[in-house]
C-alpha cells in the first residue's frame, strides 16, 4: 500500500482506515534513547570525581568543608558528586542552602555552576573571590552538614535524605563506600526516582527536536528557503507559530508541524494544533481545493500510534501529508516543497 502522502487526497478520504495503518506502521516509539546533548558525564568522569572526594575525606570519615571545596575547585565534577549524594536538583540544593547559610544562592546561578562544571568535569578551577565563590562555600557546606546529620524524625511523609546512603548522616555512607550497596536498595530507590531522571529531564527540548532536527536537514539539503520559529514566538498571520515556514511568513506557501510525543494525552493536544493550521488555510477560500498554503505534519513516537481517530483527524487536516522519520526522504518529492527545490 502507498503512504497517505502519495496518492491523492480523495483516495485518502474514501478509505482513512487502511491509510492510518500505513502512517501506524511507519511509527516507531523514539522513548529507549535519549540524546546525550552538552554537559552529559560519561561514568568515567563521574567516578573520578566520586574517587577524589572518597580519597580527601578518608571514606568519608572525615567530611570538612575545606577539604571538600579545595576538590571541587581541583576536580569540579565532585561538585555533581556531592548533589548527586543529597539527591538534590541545582535549585534545590539552592534553596536549602540559602535557608541554612547567610548567603543568598539564586537558583538560577545554581544551575549555572552546574551547568559550567558538567561543561569542563576535569578542569581545574580557580577560586575567584567574591560571591561566586560564597555561594559555591555555602552550597558545599549545606551539603556537608546534610550529609552529617541524616534524617530527622517524620511522621506519616518521606524525607528526602531517607536514601541508604544518607539515611543516618556518615554512618549510612561509609559502609556503602566501603562495600556497595545491595541491589535491592539500588532498584527500590531508582523505582522511587525513575531511571535517567535528572537527564531525561535537562534534555527534554532536544528529544522534541529530533524531529525538528532532521526536518531541517531535509530543507537544507534540498536547497529550499525556509524560516524555523523559536518557541513562543509571534507570527503575523499565525496565533501559534508553526515549527516551519516555507519559504517565509511573508508569503507562505507550505507549513510544517514537526512533533514527537510518547504520550496520546500530548499527541491529541498536537493534533489539535494541526487542525487548527488546516483551518487557518481554508479561512477565506471557497474551494476546498485551494488552500492559502499546504499543511504538513512530521510525527514521531508512540504517541500518536493509540488513537485512530486522531490520526483520521490529522490526516483530514493535512489532506494526506502525514511524514515520519522512516519515510522523511519523501517530504520534498511528494509535497509542494518540490517547487522549491534548487538542489
Amino acid at each position: 500500500m502507498p503512504f497517505p502522502f502519495e496518492v491523492p487526497f480523495k483516495r485518502v478520504q474514501a478509505d482513512l482506515d487502511t491509510y492510518v495503518n500505513e502512517v501506524f506502521g511507519a511509527l516507531h516509539s523514539e522513548f529507549l534513547t535519549l540524546p546525550k546533548g552538552q554537559g552529559f558525564i560519561e561514568y568515567p568522569v563521574f567516578e573520578q570525581g566520586y574517587e577524589a572526594l572518597k580519597r580527601v575525606t578518608g571514606g568519608f570519615r572525615n567530611v570538612s568543608v575545606a577539604s571538600v571545596i579545595e576538590t571541587v575547585y581541583k576536580v569540579p565534577v565532585a561538585f555533581v558528586v556531592l548533589r548527586a549524594m543529597l539527591g538534590f536538583t541545582p535549585p534545590e540544593w539552592a534553596y536549602v542552602a540559602s535557608q541554612r547559610t547567610e548567603v543568598e544562592v539564586p537558583q538560577g546561578a545554581a544551575r549555572t555552576f552546574d551547568r559550567n562544571v558538567r561543561l569542563n568535569p576535569l578542569k581545574p578551577m580557580r577560586p575567584g573571590g567574591g560571591v561566586t565563590e560564597r555561594r559555591i562555600r555555602a552550597l558545599v557546606t549545606t551539603a556537608c552538614d546534610l550529609l552529617k546529620e541524616g534524617v530527622p524524625k517524620t511522621l506519616g511523609t518521606l524525607h528526602r535524605l531517607d536514601k541508604a546512603d544518607t539515611a543516618r548522616g556518615l554512618a549510612s555512607i561509609q559502609p556503602l563506600a566501603d562495600l556497595g550497596v545491595p541491589y535491592a536498595m539500588v532498584l527500590y530507590e531508582r523505582f522511587l526516582g525513575r531511571p535517567f531522571a535528572g537527564h531525561r529531564d535537562s534534555v527534554s527540548e532536544l528529544v522534541g527536536d529530533v524531529v525538528e532536527a532532521a526536518v531541517e536537514a531535509v530543507l537544507s539539503d534540498a536547497g529550499i528557503s525556509f524560516r524555523k520559529t523559536k518557541r513562543a514566538e509571534r507570527v503575523r498571520g499565525f496565533d501559534q507559530a508553526p515549527d516551519f515556514i516555507v519559504p517565509d511568513e511573508f508569503n507562505p506557501r507550505v507549513i510544517i508541524e514537526a512533533k514527537l510525543t510518547e504520550d496520546d494525552g500530548t499527541a491529541r493536544d498536537k493534533v489539535t494544533r494541526v487542525q487548527h493550521l488546516g483551518a487557518l488555510s481554508m479561512r477565506g477560500r471557497r474551494s476546498q481545493e485551494n488552500p492559502k498554503y499546504e499543511v504538513i505534519a512530521c510525527i514521531a513516537g508512540r504517541g500518536f500510534k493509540v488513537r485512530r481517530e486522531d490520526m483520521k483527524k490529522l490526516l483530514l487536516a493535512t489532506r494526506g501529508k502525514v511524514f515520519t522519520l522512516e519515510n522523511l526522504d519523501r517530504l520534498v518529492e511528494c509535497s509542494q516543497l518540490a517547487k522549491f527545490k534548487t538542489r
